[in-house]
């Protein structure tokens, strides 16, 4: 087994141990209302994936001007799939003939993502959160979990940068580090000035379609932008524009959507403690699957994904069932190359088919007792 295998599975055996311990005291941190006066998660992340496209576009440049439009450079250093840059586009036509140096815009090659993908993620994550539960995401957010996240993060970011090793990977770590640095404090005192910390009514049915939007989103961008990738934004372009449409319109639903039963509420309450559970390993636990050691990171998973169902497993074993089977069936339904693009939809729909089972035995069955 290799040296970055080893590191791999430390880390996500560290980073589950850490999440177990300190999550149960980051979730009953008092939260109060904070001053404002700052951009959400969500305005952030706007800006993360716009600096991160400029970068593509510097890149694309830099390539036609530089290397005459050829990747062999930096390319034969990496797997096949990645640096299909556009070409005879108008766009990147007329910025490469209106670029005065274009050798400036040589830390395009992998450095400037390598600061960025840290915040990319747990902007991500954090956006997600304050969409199911604001108080949860200042909890999350301004606790141990974050900069914990942030370290096993980087950690598995380093791994698997030393396993692709190439010209630029020293000066990948080294920003990756001082990412890892200074993005958890500024995220941590953005999270503090929220300024409505009212508890939101667990509304799982609206939650979902958030899900697919930002999990659509960083997919895309997956597919495209983050392995320099630029030619092939076009096609899941359309759909991807019309994420923001569809959280403004999540936004005002969740306003009018009926308060939910006690099973309804447990769903809820689970999936935050399942979210925040799962912050610190899940980036460990998604590429020891591919890097390190599959049955470590199953293992790991499994024992996260038990501690969030804890509180609540009796009274969702039904729920889990339909939600298992309907997860099972996106997956026959809906076809994807690769793990991330099968496990959005699974989510999706096993959450869809979770909410309507709870909604369906709060409706017919005697009410539980109300939730502490």
């Amino acid at each position: 087994m290799s040296t970055v295998a080893h590191v791999l599975d430390a880390a996500v055996v560290v980073s589950a141990v850490a999440a177990l311990a300190v999550t149960p005291r980051a979730l009953r941190r008092e939260v109060r209302p904070g001053r404002g006066g700052v951009p959400g998660p969500e305005a952030l992340l706007a800006i993360v994936v716009a600096l991160i496209l400029v970068n593509q576009l510097a890149f694309a440049v830099y390539v036609q001007r530089v290397h005459g439009g050829s990747t062999e450079f930096i390319a034969r250093y990496l797997p096949p799939g990645w640096f299909d840059v556009p070409r005879d586009n108008p766009v990147v036509d007329w910025f490469a003939a209106h670029t005065p140096a274009p050798g400036l815009l040589a830390p395009s090659v992998l450095r400037v993502q390598a600061f960025l993908e840290l915040p990319l993620v747990l902007l991500s994550f954090a956006a997600v959160l304050r969409r199911l539960d604001r108080v949860l995401y200042v909890r999350v957010a301004c606790s141990p979990l974050l900069p914990l996240a942030a370290a096993s993060y980087t950690v598995a970011f380093c791994a698997v940068e030393w396993d692709l090793r190439n010209p630029y990977t020293v000066d990948d770590i080294v920003i990756r580090v001082l990412s890892a640095v200074v993005t958890p404090p500024l995220l941590a005192w953005i999270a503090g000035r929220e300024p409505d910390t009212t508890p939101y009514a667990p509304r799982p049915l609206v939650f979902a379609v958030d899900l697919w939007a930002y999990g659509h989103l960083m997919l895309t961008l997956y597919d495209s932008v983050l392995l320099y990738n630029l030619a092939r934004l076009g096609p899941g372009l359309e759909s991807t524009l019309t994420v923001p449409a569809v959280l403004v319109a999540t936004t005002f639903a969740s306003r009018y959507e009926e308060l939910p039963g006690p099973r309804v509420t447990a769903l809820s309450h689970t999936l935050g403690r399942g979210l925040a559970l799962f912050l610190v390993p899940a980036l460990a636990i998604r590429y020891a699957g591919s890097f390190g050691t599959p049955w470590v990171a199953a293992a790991a998973g499994a024992v996260v994904l038990l501690a969030a169902v804890a509180g609540h497993a009796v009274r969702l074993a039904l729920p889990a069932v339909a939600g298992a089977g309907a997860g099972a069936l996106a997956v026959l339904w809906f076809p994807a190359p690769y793990y991330e693009a099968a496990l959005l939809p699974a989510a999706v729909v096993g959450l869809l088919a979770a909410t309507a089972t709870c909604a369906a035995l709060d409706a017919t069955r005697q009410p539980l007792d109300a939730l502490p």
